[in-house]
């Protein structure tokens, strides 16, 4: 589905990211964890065509993809931030926004909609305002917009981060159930290795803009690594 071959970004004298290797296949939740400064991030935002890498090589479904990546390309991937950036305008319209753009009818737009807000258990707030969710709601609002536009790759950045224990927790219950009954391929970046041991069947650790050791979760929990790596995954071995 997504591919990454030897990828390098430098950015103002920086390297960033040191020769990544990365692959997803289809139906598969990959999580990135790491410390703060790891390259996590920057590497889903290569992944997800928002910035270009200074070298290497991205494939999407088997093509590999220009420097000026294709709005075909584009829509088929939908991206959630630690912000949930909705709309100033209705939460209804907030996830409608994307079918819209893709010309789908006014019928099947309610239909979508309604479902996925019904999923993440905020159908009742159909009609208010997205400024007046509180940072829990909008956060779910803003994963039925991604998973309304069905697409082929969903990124999810620090989805949780700023929400409080108990609505991170109820919100990754329920994401966990989308999950198990969408299969969605997705990459999830998270610091929290219980995010990656929830959600994800295969994680990678990123320390100093590098891949460093990558399995499934409660594998890279039992094994043994590099003294960093081992340094790292004894915050979450208790």
């Amino acid at each position: 589905m997504l591919e990454a071959q030897e990828i390098i970004w430098i950015q103002n004298h920086k390297t960033i990211l040191k020769n990544i290797d990365f692959h997803l296949l289809p139906g598969e939740c990959v999580g990135l964890i790491g410390p703060n400064g790891s390259g996590k991030s920057s590497l889903l935002k290569i992944l997800a065509f928002l910035e270009p890498p200074t070298s290497g090589q991205l494939y999407f479904q088997g093509q590999a993809v220009p420097k000026s990546v294709p709005l075909t390309i584009r829509r088929k991937i939908a991206i959630v931030f630690q912000e949930s950036l909705l709309l100033n305008t209705g939460v209804f319209n907030n996830v409608a926004m994307g079918l819209k753009i893709r010309g789908l009818p006014k019928e099947r737009i309610r239909e979508k909609v309604d479902y996925w807000l019904e999923q993440f258990g905020v159908i009742h707030l159909s009609k208010q305002s997205a400024r007046s969710l509180s940072g829990g709601e909008a956060q779910r609002v803003s994963l039925a917009r991604a998973f309304a536009i069905e697409p082929d790759v969903l990124f999810l950045d620090e989805p949780f981060s700023a929400l409080d224990a108990p609505t991170k927790e109820g919100l990754r219950i329920d994401l966990a159930k989308v999950f198990k009954s969408t299969q969605a391929t997705t990459v999830l970046v998270s610091h929290d290795f219980k995010d990656i041991a929830h959600l994800t069947n295969r994680a990678l650790i990123l320390l100093n803009g590098e891949v460093v050791a990558q399995g499934p979760p409660s594998e890279l929990l039992k094994n043994s690594h590099k003294e960093e790596v081992d340094r790292f995954l004894a915050h979450f071995s208790s």
